[in-house]
């Protein structure tokens, strides 16, 4: 999940736009609430102070993973549209917030209205491709990225989308190459956007094989911006490449402090289960699994995690396969055919379960896990063709 990265790049420059000169204790988005803040004080009727606002308000969720200020965000933008009915920067930031959410089928349908309304927008573009890459649809994703990039050849957004898209066609090197653009052109003072440009192109280093460069520009990551749960997050995905469980279930503890996700949760769950720590590892499942399920309807879930978990844990394949139908029905993205496909391996649906791994295998991504569970898959097909045979 990136949280609308697209959305952030918008803003880079508020604070010198502003012409103050920023609190250095502050991170960028706090900076940017309190410049937002300070003009409405002085203007209670600027409607654009509240979109600045709204769009801090969205880094902010990206720099701590406190999804509260969504919240917040929202009231910002009422606001706005109270002021000034139709404002087409308000509605842009109500798609991002969607995108933060994972809404996507919501965001997709209003970034697809935005660029109707002003079709050189380059956001509204960027939007569509998150929005579609979110749900698997991959094709309109690229359309978008790339008109973004016709429009303004190495922006960062475009970049940004690009580089989504090369990572899920398994073009880690072109991956790298956007990225790194990208990181390029991010000023100083954007601390998070930097730190999450690095931790991006750690992980990619990661899945090629290449965990010393993933070590190092994880550590740059967390210099830049000490204590990013993101890049605390990427460091134990370094340390479990190199099977350092313990140490990554440490580094885990340490992100889970504060503000953890569905997702943290279950990724320290797994890294105290394969450091061998069986007693806290089922404490920190029925943990994960206590606070996931209330979710399972809504858009911002953890279904994946909770498809592997009643799969690979819980010993429950019909629970898996129910929750795995469940969120394929509202997006099919790479992943989720995957957590499909292996919810119907352990219910023994092997056939249906080889269609939905060689859709998601079709895409081109290079991930170890699905690889994995690709390979068993045909193990057993490949089985049951060698019995049916000697019949």
């Amino acid at each position: 999940m990136r949280s609308c990265l697209t959305a952030v790049l918008i803003g880079v420059s508020i604070g010198a736009v502003a012409g103050q000169k920023p609190e250095p204790k502050l991170t960028p988005a706090e900076q940017k609430i309190a410049w937002a803040e300070n003009t409405i004080q002085k203007d209670p009727n600027k409607f654009q102070a509240y979109n600045q606002l709204a769009l801090a308000l969205v880094r902010k969720v990206r720099e701590t993973s406190n999804p509260d200020y969504y919240a917040q965000a929202e009231e910002a933008v009422n606001k706005s549209l109270h002021l000034a009915p139709g404002n087409f920067e308000a509605q842009k930031v109500q798609v991002s917030i969607l995108l933060g959410r994972q809404e996507y089928a919501q965001a997709l349908e209003q970034a697809r209205a935005l660029n109707r309304k002003a079709p050189d927008d380059l956001l509204a573009y960027g939007y569509i491709a998150e929005a579609a890459i979110g749900l698997g649809d991959y094709d309109e994703a690229e359309k978008a990225a790339q008109w973004m990039l016709d429009l303004r050849p190495g922006n960062m957004p475009g970049l940004i989308e690009g580089a989504s898209l090369r990572k899920l066609y398994g073009d880690v090197d072109g991956a790298l190459d956007f990225l790194n653009q990208a990181y390029q052109q991010t000023p100083p003072s954007e601390v998070e956007a930097a730190a999450w440009l690095l931790t991006e192109m750690a992980d990619l280093q990661v899945a090629a094989g290449r965990v010393e460069v993933a070590e190092k520009l994880v550590d740059q990551a967390l210099a830049a911006f000490p204590g990013y749960y993101r890049a605390l997050e990427g460091m134990a995905r370094v340390q479990t490449a190199r099977r350092e469980y313990a140490a990554a279930a440490e580094t885990l503890r340490e992100r889970n402090r504060s503000f953890p996700t569905l997702r943290s949760l279950y990724q320290l769950a797994q890294a105290l289960d394969r450091a061998g720590r069986s007693a806290e590892a089922s404490a920190a499942y029925t943990d994960f699994e206590s606070q996931a399920r209330p979710r399972i309807e809504s858009a911002d879930n953890a279904n994946r995690e909770l498809v592997f978990y009643y799969a690979q844990h819980a010993h429950q394949p019909a629970e898996a396969l129910r929750i795995a139908r469940l969120e394929v029905r509202r997006r099919h993205d790479v992943l989720t055919l995957d957590a499909y496909a292996w919810a119907l391996y352990v219910h023994g649906e092997y056939a249906e379960a080889q269609a939905q791994i060689g859709k998601a295998l079709a895409v081109g991504i290079r991930d170890s896990e699905l690889s994995d569970h690709a390979g068993r898959i045909t193990s057993v097909r490949s089985q049951e063709s060698e019995a049916r045979s000697q019949k």
